[in-house]
């Protein structure tokens, strides 16, 4: 690394990061053009990965997945650097209803929840003067009870049929509604029924919530046919990864844990893979088993997205045929993202950049020069305040994120966050992902797996198939810890980790140092969970 890169890195990791806390003033709702409060449709699908999206130019960009997104974000603003803090469903739904990271919201995995007194973006939004509604997945247990209007998946929801909760004379949880299609269609009939039938004379703020594209992936029946013809791109470690990649953390000490660490579209994890659930013929060599579970596995996701694609078209035309598209801003986005294959991972739940870069689009009727696109350091803590911010209504202090509406704008906000805090919580279950935690900046990738869960595990339904299976039990134990490092300026696709290099160790001092900064600032340091601590503080003494 030459003398101008670090210092410039140094220079980056050192720059104040002030407090995103700031009174909370209430501002009334007014119609002067300053402060003139525009409609808000928040449209969000699950595990949509930003690289099965055609305006972030990804390598399914060429397959043209997404043409009504990409419009909109040709009359918008297309964020480059927005990342979930904790990828996994329940976790980043929290995030961005509280503005909060898990700790501090107190959804941590899937088990967590958020009471109606803790629903603080709708609540703030009523206070705003905000008419709200949310429709589709929900995915946080407890009522929805702080928006006016809901309809609800009951947890995960059925991709066809489905039931919901429905706001109205019976009580959570007895007040189910049942519908016939699917997922994607019911939900955009819904809202779209809701925008129609409205009485308010108040804006709106409305949660669109898709269930696609979350594995395992199904799909309206007019999609059976789409890209059957079409060879999907494929990722440059599908086949097999570099022995540069990983660490003792995530291949064992002498690679004895590649078969384990990392549900697999391949043959190589036995206990879960794509090609059992697409029945690919296991006497297949692993090449062809594994073209033929990927192309199988990409092709059923990608079907699921055209179905939300599809919808979102139908939702801005009832804007355009309500009379409401000029006075709405539309934000478009995903609780997280998705692996596709790279390093033969599926899922999410990784600090790998598939997994946890957020799309986000959005389109402002007052974005003078359409089509740009900001390469901002965002997390899902900030899209609260974000859209408090759009409402005219400022940042609580209870919220850790900031606003950035400035940068829609065209004025960035000052004291920027220079590197975005990351932590996976739940030690290999479900997809045998160790614990881990890291830093995302710019240019570097910092991650920490301690290999341990934060509190003790049961077996899950994938554990118990298993178990039926073969007669053992998962191994759950503590895997080893372990420190990665990624250079994302020569190595976008982190295929090599340079921790041991020693040409990184100044660039690997600073962001430890700011690793632990913001665990202490954003409330991280695990004060509930002494285990945790001392393998922190062993491991970062070292």
């Amino acid at each position: 690394m030459n003398k101008y890169t670090y210092l410039s890195l140094v220079a980056l990791l050192s720059a104040p990061l002030v407090s995103c806390s700031v009174v909370e003033t209430k501002t009334e709702p007014t119609r002067s053009a300053a402060t003139k409060q525009y409609n808000i449709l928040y449209i969000m699908s699950d595990d949509h990965a930003a690289q099965a999206i055609g305006t972030y130019q990804g390598r399914l960009a060429k397959l043209n997945p997404t043409p009504n997104l990409d419009k909109l974000g040709n009359e918008g603003m297309v964020f480059d650097n927005v990342f979930v803090t904790n990828s996994i469903c329940s976790p980043s739904r929290a995030t961005i209803l509280t503005g909060q990271y898990s700790q501090t919201n107190g959804v941590q995995d899937l088990k967590g929840g958020v009471a109606g007194e803790k629903q603080y973006l709708p609540i703030e939004m009523k206070k705003a003067g905000y008419e709200t509604a949310i429709v589709g997945k929900w995915h946080l247990k407890k009522e929805p009870s702080a928006f006016d209007f809901y309809q609800v998946l009951p947890g995960q929801g059925k991709y066809f049929d489905p039931e919901f909760r429905v706001r109205g004379d019976e009580a959570w949880p007895n007040n189910i509604k049942t519908s016939i299609g699917h997922s994607s269609d019911v939900i955009t009939d819904t809202s779209i029924k809701w925008l129609k039938n409205r009485k308010s004379d108040k804006p709106f703020f409305l949660m669109h919530q898709f269930k696609a594209p979350h594995d395992y992936f199904q799909y309206a029946t007019r999609y059976n046919h789409y890209l059957d013809d079409v060879e999907i791109p494929e990722p440059a470690d599908l086949y097999g990864i570099p022995d540069t990649f990983g660490s003792p953390a995530t291949r064992g000490h002498n690679d004895e844990l590649i078969r384990e660490i990392g549900t697999s579209i391949s043959k190589r994890n036995p206990r879960r893979n794509y090609g059992q659930h697409y029945k690919i013929d296991p006497n297949l060599s692993d090449k062809e088993y594994t073209y033929q579970a990927y192309q199988a596995y990409v092709k059923g996701y990608l079907r699921t997205i055209k179905g939300v694609d599809d919808n979102i078209a139908r939702l801005i035309q009832t804007l355009k045929d309500e009379g409401l598209y000029e006075n709405t801003i539309i934000v478009y986005t995903s609780d997280q993202g998705m692996m596709l294959g790279e390093h033969d991972y599926q899922d999410k739940r990784w600090i790998w950049d598939e997994s946890i870069q957020m799309p986000f689009i959005v389109k402002h009727p007052e974005i003078e020069k359409s089509g740009q696109r900001s390469d901002l350091l965002i997390n899902n803590t900030d899209f609260a305040p974000f859209i408090l911010d759009l409402a005219n209504k400022k940042t609580p202090s209870y919220m850790q994120g900031r606003s950035f509406k400035s940068e829609l704008l065209g004025e960035t906000p000052d004291n920027w966050r220079t590197a975005s805090l990351y932590r996976y919580w739940t030690h290999r279950m479900y997809h045998d992902v160790p614990a881990h935690t890291g830093l995302r900046t710019k240019e570097f990738k910092l991650i920490f797996f301690y290999g341990d869960n934060y509190r003790d595990e049961q077996f899950t339904y994938y554990d118990k198939k298993w178990l039926a299976k073969t007669g053992k039990q998962p191994n759950k134990v503590a895997t080893p810890a372990g420190w990665e490092l990624y250079d994302l300026r020569s190595d976008p696709n982190e295929l090599h980790n340079v921790y041991n290099d020693k040409r990184y160790q100044s660039v690997i001092k600073e962001l430890k140092q700011e690793l632990v900064a913001q665990r202490k600032r954003y409330n991280e340091t695990d004060v509930n969970y002494p285990r945790m601590q001392k393998i922190f503080q062993d491991s970062f003494n070292n």
